[in-house]
């Protein structure tokens, strides 16, 4: 199968990496932990490829661009869920060291890519697109 425009973003396939380490994280924690904290984490972890492979299909600058932000919004929110997790020592020290790098990474790399969308205009709305 063919890879998919998405697919071939760098930005993409970070925030694959830190949805499939937060998974890999969560799986190991108890009952009550995944069902609370951990559902949240994995879910707003996912979202932020999920946001990145929508925007791309929608067919529009301006809703590619919508999703980029909602993107970084999970970005966001992963953050607050993994703080949530390490303050309940939910998280090893090692675990957040892993982690923090991959997060970190990807605000910016958010920013970087949504900047090409297309050219500005005077209300922030971008009509053609330039290579990502």
């Amino acid at each position: 199968m063919a890879k998919s425009a998405f697919e071939k973003l760098r930005v993409y396939r970070l925030a694959e990496e830190l949805a499939d380490e937060v998974w890999g994280v969560v799986q190991s924690w108890d009952a009550f932990a995944r069902d609370t904290v951990g559902r949240q984490i994995v879910r707003s972890a996912d979202s932020v490829g999920a946001n990145i492979a929508e925007g791309v299909g929608r067919g529009s600058y301006q809703d590619n661009r919508r999703f980029v932000r909602n993107a970084r919004g999970s970005v966001n929110e992963t953050q607050h869920w993994l703080r949530r997790a390490y303050r309940r020592k939910l998280l090893s020290k090692t675990q957040v060291e892993k982690l923090k790098p991959v997060v970190d990474n990807l605000a910016p790399q958010l920013n970087a890519y949504l900047k090409p969308i297309g050219p500005v205009t005077t209300n922030d709305e971008r009509v053609n697109a330039t290579d990502h």
